[in-house]
């Protein structure tokens, strides 16, 4: 398993994100939605997302560079990809999942101040 983290830690975030906002609209949200939870996790701005799709930054170094994890991130609780992401053991792995969880909400119509934690 260790190994395969490996392989998701070094993909590009750039590779990943169409997947994101394709399963946000195929739903009926949208790509600034996808922006606004992405934002709302890590603490980047638009620019600096732009930046990292541009520069084909890697999983490891999108969560390493981000300006400050949501406080509220310990919120996300849930099951995403069959584990609970409250459970994950390796703490960049947890960061993609709760990536992963938000986008799950979104895509299935839970209102934006919940997915936010607010």
């Amino acid at each position: 398993m260790k190994a395969s983290n490996t392989r998701v830690f070094k993909m590009s975030f750039a590779s990943v994100y169409p997947h994101y906002i394709a399963k946000a609209e195929k739903k009926g949200r949208t790509k600034a939605e996808v922006n606004e939870v992405i934002l709302w996790l890590t603490g980047y701005s638009e620019s600096m997302l732009q930046e990292i799709l541009d520069h084909k930054t890697s999983f490891e170094d999108f969560f390493s560079q981000a300006p400050q994890l949501n406080p509220n991130a310990a919120k996300i609780t849930g099951v995403i990809c069959g584990y609970r992401v409250e459970e994950i053991e390796d703490l960049l792995m947890q960061k993609i999942r709760y990536l992963d969880k938000l986008v799950d909400e979104l895509a299935k119509g839970k209102a934006m101040e919940k997915i936010l934690r607010v």
